[in-house]
């Protein structure tokens, strides 16, 4: 049975998307198209659920069920064909969390952290803010499609003495999923030349057919390694839960995790996270397929009519994630990007050079899990201002 999605207009309801408009951008009066986040209600049964917590009353300490992993696991077997072990789960209050503790708990200063740019930007505060070398080796294009040079990242990694790879799969910003010979190509390299891996799969669920999600930890043996980080809240909207998961099957790494974060004091959340990702896990497809479809229809909207009116303008295949990156150097320089978004469209979108420096400063990154209303606006001032 499907679920109806609820737009939500998020302004004025202390909503970071829309409300930091003049912290982050200088002016309030923008349409937000940024921020990986949506503007839809969440699952029914996420919300009675909570209700329920509520409406017994008490909020005091809380002991994590069960049947919470038993929902995650059972959703990644269903869904992606891993069969993860309960006893490789861990906590953190969110992936950009994990990430931040794994370079801390598995490099040291000074050492070498590679990333596939353009890529999402707290990739790149992370490696610089705790004092490692940011090593960036940028995606190609082969027929359409952003892919990685193997050879370059292989080199990259040897001359550079690189130390970690953060992987962004499915590819934030620019929606790719990989195959399985991509991924075995990049971590076989990585476990040749003693790479620690963070897989970053927080959008694992967010991916349209023919694509498919793999795992990273699922194409070969690279548990020695590898560690992947995923979330509900890109999958059903819970980002305000602060509940993301950590999955190590490595014992060695495992204890050096717990002990970093038993002296954080941060091994569990609150029970409002746990209570909505079971709920989620458990009840939620039929609200996410709605959603996919929603999102599916923007970014064929948005192709299709910048196809039409603006023909050079270069938007890239959407295999996963709701977040589509559009070039449109044939039109903008980077210098121009913000105040023909800003001041003549009236659109506040993540900028390109974000995502890895001015080379990609004609690009931004849209956010298609919106209203249709929301989308179609955006694209028919940029078309309207550009032709005009």
């Amino acid at each position: 049975m499907s679920e109806p999605i609820v737009f939500v207009d998020r302004r004025n309801t202390d909503c970071a998307k829309w409300d930091n408009l003049k912290a982050m951008f200088g002016e309030a009066d923008l349409q937000a198209m940024w921020v990986a986040d949506m503007d839809f209600k969440v699952p029914a049964c996420v919300l009675e659920a909570q209700r329920n917590y509520l409406n017994m009353g008490a909020q005091g300490y809380y002991k994590v069920p069960e049947r919470y992993y038993d929902a995650f696991i059972a959703w990644e077997k269903a869904r992606h064909g891993y069969a993860v072990a309960r006893e490789h789960i861990r906590f953190s209050p969110g992936v950009v969390a994990a990430f931040n503790w794994f370079i801390q708990i598995m490099t040291d200063p000074g050492d070498a952290i590679i990333v596939l740019t353009p890529v999402y930007y707290p990739f790149l505060n992370a490696v610089k803010g705790n004092g490692r070398t940011l090593v960036m080796c940028d995606l190609v294009k082969r027929d359409g499609l952003y892919t990685v040079d193997l050879d370059k990242f292989r080199r990259d990694i040897v001359e550079n003495n690189v130390r970690a790879f953060i992987l962004s799969s499915p590819h934030n910003p620019v929606g790719r999923v990989w195959t399985e010979e991509e991924l075995k190509g990049m971590l076989d390299i990585c476990r040749a030349h003693g790479v620690f891996v963070i897989s970053d799969e927080i959008h694992h669920d967010i991916v349209f057919a023919p694509a498919k999600h793999i795992p990273s930890a699922t194409v070969g043996d690279y548990d020695a390694n590898l560690v992947t980080l995923t979330a509900p809240s890109k999958t059903f909207n819970l980002a305000a839960c602060q509940n993301s998961i950590v999955i190590i099957p490595d014992a060695g790494i495992r204890k050096r995790f717990d002990a970093y974060t038993s002296r954080l004091c941060m091994q569990s959340g609150n029970p409002f996270g746990y209570i909505a990702a079971e709920a989620a896990y458990t009840h939620g497809l039929p609200w996410l397929t709605e959603v996919l479809s929603i999102i599916e229809g923007n970014y064929r909207f948005v192709k299709e009519t910048l196809a039409q009116r603006l023909p050079r303008a270069e938007v890239a295949p959407l295999q996963g994630t709701y977040l589509l990156w559009v070039d449109l150097s044939a039109y903008l320089a980077p210098d121009e990007m913000k105040a023909f978004m800003q001041g003549k469209c009236r659109l506040a979108f993540d900028y390109g050079d974000w995502f890895g420096g001015e080379r990609f400063g004609s690009c931004v990154r849209m956010n298609l899990a919106t209203s249709r209303a929301l989308v179609e606006t955006a694209v028919t001032r940029i078309v309207e201002n550009l032709r005009a």
